[in-house]
């Protein structure tokens, strides 16, 4: 079976951390065991965000006024470059040594009037109290939002629309290659008259980027690998419940924060939609289990209704 595992940022460098590569490195250990466990029985491929990281390298960037800022595409290829060779790294230290693993930095497509341009919504980089997210934005002109009880930058966050590298993937894929691709959404580019391709300040949301890597290979499954078990019905609340097993129809008519977990419901539709395939969203820790349906939530087409956590 093709599997499309897509890690959570936030389950590489969980909320809070020290932003330090020796932190990233003990979390990308722990995800390496779980990624393991689901490639020792099937085929993989592993895309990842990059929301905590390449909001830490807009912050460096900054700091030095010397040059200007490097803009948020090439931000994305360093981070996608950087947390590949990480994964990459700790996946082949718990894997045969046989076992050939490969990144590749992933280009997307994007559309250059996509509204999200105007309307940042995609989260980057760490929380900031009140009174540091209103600094920033006096000072740097960036769009803050609300992330639970702090707040964080946000940016254009347009919808992927092709994989330029996708027959590269394909092929290694087929050659039993595990492919490291479409990091932090893979890097934003829009294709311009006389064919060429230009990089755009914005960071694609890396569960859209993930399921257009599924459907565009064929996947029989897209797990979305995250810090939260299952996909909950009124999060936070005391009547919050886990969701086990539902349909796109019956997930979609539920309402989900669009900075968090929406992209994720949104995500795990239109693979499973576009595919017949089965997508599923849960914790890292329980990566066999969600594949197998007896963890987290599990979005397929022949599910009538909601089947909830007992």
């Amino acid at each position: 079976m093709l599997v499309v595992i897509a890690l959570g940022g936030n389950a590489l460098l969980h909320r809070g951390q020290p932003m330090t590569e020796p932190e990233q490195r003990t979390n990308v250990k722990k995800a390496a065991k779980a990624l393991a466990e689901v490639a020792h029985e099937h085929t993989v491929v592993i895309t990842h965000g990059n929301g905590p990281q390449v909001g830490l390298l807009a912050l460096q960037n900054a700091a030095y006024s010397q040059v200007e800022p490097y803009p948020l595409d090439a931000l994305g290829a360093q981070t996608e470059g950087m947390i590949g060779y990480l994964i990459e790294q700790e996946l082949g230290n718990v894997l045969p040594y046989e076992q050939p693993i490969a990144t590749i930095l992933t280009q997307i497509e994007v559309d250059a009037n996509d509204p999200a341009y105007q309307k940042p919504s995609k989260p980057i980089g760490p929380v900031y109290t009140h009174e540091q997210a209103e600094r920033l934005k006096r000072e740097r002109g960036w769009a803050m939002a609300p992330d639970n009880d702090k707040y964080r930058r946000v940016v254009p966050s347009p919808r992927p629309q092709h994989i330029f590298e996708i027959k590269v993937i394909e092929m290694l894929v087929k050659n039993a290659v595990i492919v490291i691709c479409a990091g932090g959404g893979g890097i934003p580019t829009v294709y311009r008259e006389g064919r060429i391709v230009e990089g755009v300040e914005a960071v694609i949301d890396k569960d859209r980027a993930g399921a257009l890597v599924a459907q565009e290979l064929g996947a029989d499954a897209y797990l979305m690998l995250t810090d939260v078990k299952a996909v909950y019905t009124d999060w936070g609340k005391p009547s919050a419940r886990a969701i086990r097993r539902t349909s796109p129809d019956a997930l979609e008519a539920l309402s989900f924060a669009t900075g968090s977990m929406g992209p994720k419901v949104e995500a795990a539709c239109d693979f499973v939609r576009q595919t017949g395939g089965i997508s599923a969203i849960g914790s890292l820790e329980e990566a066999l289990p969600l594949l197998a349906g007896t963890a987290g939530t599990t979005v397929a087409a022949n599910v009538n209704g909601i089947e909830w956590v007992e």
